[in-house]
């Protein structure tokens, strides 16, 4: 069977408490013209007291499986991306095979690639089900990076959000566009301590080398899944980049001389929700109908590691 991959069904997740810029400004020195000017970012969602990455993921992900139409006894494998995971072991990835019933022969794991995890993810699906069997996939991409943030530090707290998306992929051996590509380079410019750091770790990041990397990384990972399905950027219908900054979005449209109605933008409402915020993203195109059966769309990631990836696929949930 070839191993490409149809995206058949979306779900996602936020926390109840809204963040806003005002809010931001009376905890730190900040204010939202400071804020909206430079990233685009105007509010974010924060888990609250019984709220994780695991609950967002949960429930993400029961919300893909119900519109998929599937039993759950039709997934193959599930894989979730985070790095802000509540437990080291249970994964999130074995909390949500339990929380809907997934067979006990449908691998489980958790993959932390960051911004770029909800690719990596995507590509170690195909890989499980093209090797060990299976016809459908569920990817999971959750983050709490509420519970990872330095407050006092204006320059990364007010960027970033928490929340969850879902996909059910399907392994199709039709002749579909689907392309994958991955990097990454090791490079401690976007940092989050584990637990063996003493005291707290949060996020640290040297704004400007990222942004550097991000606009490189974009238009080349556009480029490398594009050459493999031998489309062009007038053929896709969409292109779903990591949700960081808009001013890396925009840097890039103009780069690319693209149609910037193509590329869907959210931050505005969410932040960064690094490894959640594409599927976030294609479940608000699904959801509000903007997302359409047969559609093409590209999807590109850029994060921490320093990591990239991109994906080329067709959304088409009326085929099976």
């Amino acid at each position: 069977m070839n191993a490409a991959l149809r995206l058949i069904a979306t779900g996602g997740a936020l926390p109840g408490r809204t963040v806003t810029n005002e809010d931001l400004s009376r905890m730190v020195d900040t204010s939202d013209e400071w804020i909206t000017t430079r990233t685009g970012i105007r509010a974010r969602h924060w888990c609250g007291e019984n709220e994780s990455a695991a609950t967002l993921a949960i429930a993400a992900a029961k919300q893909a499986l119900s519109r998929s139409g599937l039993a759950p006894a039709d997934i193959g494998c599930c894989i979730c991306a985070t790095l802000s995971a509540p437990d080291a072991t249970p994964s999130v990835a074995c909390q949500i095979q339990a929380a809907l019933s997934l067979p006990e022969n449908c691998p489980a794991l958790d993959v932390n690639a960051a911004c770029s995890g909800f690719l990596y993810g995507t590509a170690v699906a195909r890989g499980l089900l093209a090797t060990m069997g299976g016809r459908y996939a569920l990817v999971v991409g959750c983050e709490a990076l509420s519970r990872l943030i330095d407050p006092t530090d204006r320059s990364t707290c007010v960027l970033f959000g928490d929340g969850a998306g879902a996909a059910v992929f399907e392994l199709t051996a039709a002749p579909v566009p689907f392309a994958v590509t991955l990097g990454a380079r090791g490079d401690a410019a976007i940092h989050a301590g584990g637990p063996s750091r003493e005291g707290s770790a949060p996020i640290t990041m040297d704004g400007k080398a990222v942004f550097r990397f991000a606009v490189d990384a974009l238009p080349r990972c556009l480029h490398a899944v594009l050459e493999e399905t031998g489309k062009t950027l007038d053929e896709l219908d969409w292109v779903v980049c990591h949700q960081a900054n808009s001013r890396i979005i925009d840097h890039c449209v103009r780069a690319l001389k693209a149609d910037p109605a193509k590329f869907y933008k959210n931050m505005e409402r969410h932040g960064n929700t690094s490894a959640a915020s594409i599927p976030v993203a294609l479940n608000e195109l699904a959801e509000s109908g903007q997302l359409k059966p047969g559609q093409l769309l590209a999807c590109i990631g850029f994060g921490g590691g320093l990591t990239w990836g991109g994906m080329i696929v067709e959304y088409d949930p009326l085929r099976r």
